[in-house]
Parts: structure tokens; C-alpha cells; sequence
């Protein structure tokens, strides 16, 4: 996959298939429309190209925004490397960007930049100044500059329609097996190993502590997880805790995982978790003994869930 950051940057001597949009999440719905991309434009002789933005739009135009993103920038194109897709071209999304009329934005972007044959998009796409441009409009606009529209239908798992907001709500819940599913892979932390306080090594559950640069990365609510790990080319398992350590009066939230079977330094290095389940909510013990012990209870159950024989993952 070729990737570009900015669309000053990109040309194509082939025509292009192009879909558009932020793909957070690179979901099962976003999935769908890669994959009838990718698939068509093989049978065109045409390159596959995604169009998205960074920062997330509503970043930039809602300024009292929170929002929290499934993946980072990063995290989403080694998503997007998995799908077959030929082209990213990942443009920075401004103000003044944000001012393109639906015209503008189909002549100059889609047109002239992106030579597109076919635009493919999911059904509910909308695009230009105000989201004022939708499926209607960019069929006419096809026609004017001899392009082709092809909208993707909704695409449901149990009969609940996948968005990254849903999903989002989800892993802000912990909902993480729901999460999971939409998905189409296991939500995922990437971040440093750091040096911690070294409480769990006292207590005989050593952790390593995750430090993620990115601000805008969502995380699940605080408590502990199921969580698995690339290391050493070896699937590692563990037990992840997310909050702020009440029992030993903790001020700042930490992420804090205890590998199972893993004793090897990991300090300074950049490790990816995919977090598999929720286990319990954060806890305030009387004593650290009382955490050591719940600790051990949380391990049994945890491996007794991986191993398959408490209920399957």
C-alpha cells in the first residue's frame, strides 16, 4: 500500500476507484465498502484508493469536542495495510478545507486530483461545506464529469447497524466482546513500555506500564481486562488494569498489564494490546494484601477463560 499525506502529493496515471471518509475503527462496515473498492477495481484495471482525513473533522470544526478515536493514525493504517487496498492518501483536514463547496470538492479533489472513475461509498456518505453534498448529488455530479456512483447498503450484524460511535459507546462502556464484533478484530492499545512504581513486582504481579503519546485514543472504562500481545513472536496473555490505583491512593490514571508466563524487559519498547474482555470494575481494598488476593483470583479466572474452559473468548 502506497501512502500519501497530502493530496498535493499524489497523482495517478491509472483511473481510480475511490471511497472517502475518516474510517475510524476500519470496522466490518467499513470492511464491506474496501473490500467491493478493492474487487471492482481489479476487474476495471483500475487503482483502489481510500481518501481520508486527519485530524478527525469534528476535531477541527467543533472545538468543545471530546471525542475520542478507536484507532490512532497510525494504528488505522496498518489496519488499512491488512485490506488489500493500493492507495492511502491521508489529507489534512482544516478549516479551509472544511469550505470546499460539494462542486468544489468533486471538481478539484475527486477530478482533477484523484482521476476517480467510480465512487464507491457507504449509504449514509455525505460530503462538502455543511455535509451539504449526498448520493443524489454526487450521481449528478458523475454525470457531468463522467464518473460512476455506486452507494453500499447497509451493512448489520444481528439487526444493529455498525458506526464508530456505536462502537466507540461500546468500549466506553466495556463492552469490549460487543466492541470486538463489530470490529471484525480485537480493539487494540499501542503504546510504550514505561517505568512504573513497581507495586505489582512487590506483590508478586509484575506489570508493565503503557504509556499512549496520542491524547485522542480512546480507552475503555476503568477496571481490568483479558488482554493478549505480539511479543518476541510469541502470543503472550495477561491481565490489564485501567484507573487509578485507589488502594494505594493513586492520583494519575495508569495502564498497567500483568503478562502470564512473560518475564523478559520490556522498558522502552513499543508494544500493541488487544484487549479480549472485561473482567471487573476498579476496587478500593482495605490493604494491599487484600489486592494481592483478588489479584490471584482475577488470574485464575482469566486463564480459566482463556484456556477455554470456564466459556470461550
Amino acid at each position: 500500500m502506497k501512502i500519501y499525506t497530502d493530496l498535493s502529493g499524489y497523482s495517478s496515471k491509472n483511473k481510480t476507484l475511490v471511497t472517502i471518509g475518516t474510517f475510524d475503527g476500519v470496522h466490518l462496515g467499513h470492511q464491506k465498502v474496501l473490500s467491493n473498492l478493492i474487487i471492482s477495481a481489479k476487474k476495471n484495471n483500475a487503482s483502489s484508493v481510500l481518501l481520508t482525513f486527519f485530524p478527525h473533522p469534528r476535531m477541527v470544526l467543533q472545538k468543545d469536542t471530546d471525542i475520542k478515536l478507536i484507532n490512532t493514525i497510525d494504528e488505522r493504517i496498518k489496519l488499512l495495510e491488512k485490506t488489500g487496498l493500493e492507495t492511502l492518501v491521508i489529507h489534512e483536514f482544516t478549516e479551509v478545507f472544511a469550505e470546499k463547496s460539494a462542486l468544489d470538492f468533486v471538481k478539484k479533489v475527486l477530478v482533477d486530483h484523484l482521476r476517480i472513475s467510480n465512487l464507491i461509498i457507504g449509504y449514509d456518505h455525505r460530503f462538502g461545506k455543511n455535509r451539504e453534498g449526498d448520493f443524489d448529488q454526487l450521481t449528478e455530479y458523475g454525470k457531468i464529469f463522467g464518473f460512476e456512483v455506486t452507494k453500499i447498503s447497509q451493512q448489520e450484524i444481528n439487526h444493529i447497524t455498525i458506526s464508530s460511535t456505536k462502537i466507540r459507546n461500546a468500549i466506553e462502556h466495556g463492552n469490549i466482546e460487543e466492541a470486538n464484533r463489530f470490529l471484525g478484530y480485537h480493539f487494540m492499545l499501542t503504546g510504550e513500555i514505561v517505568k512504573g512504581k513497581n507495586l505489582g513486582e512487590k506483590i508478586g504481579f509484575p506489570t508493565a506500564n503503557l504509556f499512549i503519546e496520542e491524547t485522542y485514543k480512546l480507552l475503555p472504562k476503568t477496571g481490568s481486562y483479558i488482554v493478549k500481545s505480539e511479543l518476541e513472536n510469541e502470543t503472550v496473555y495477561g491481565m490489564m488494569n485501567i484507573g487509578y490505583n485507589p488502594t494505594v491512593k493513586g492520583k494519575t490514571q495508569t495502564i498497567e498489564i500483568h503478562f502470564f508466563n512473560f518475564n523478559k524487559d520490556l522498558y522502552g519498547k513499543k508494544i500493541q494490546i488487544d484487549v479480549l474482555k472485561f473482567l471487573r470494575e476498579e476496587q478500593k481494598f482495605d490493604s494491599v494484601e487484600d489486592l494481592k488476593n483478588q489479584l490471584e483470583k482475577d488470574k485464575q479466572k482469566s486463564l480459566k477463560i482463556i484456556n477455554g474452559t470456564l466459556f470461550e473468548l
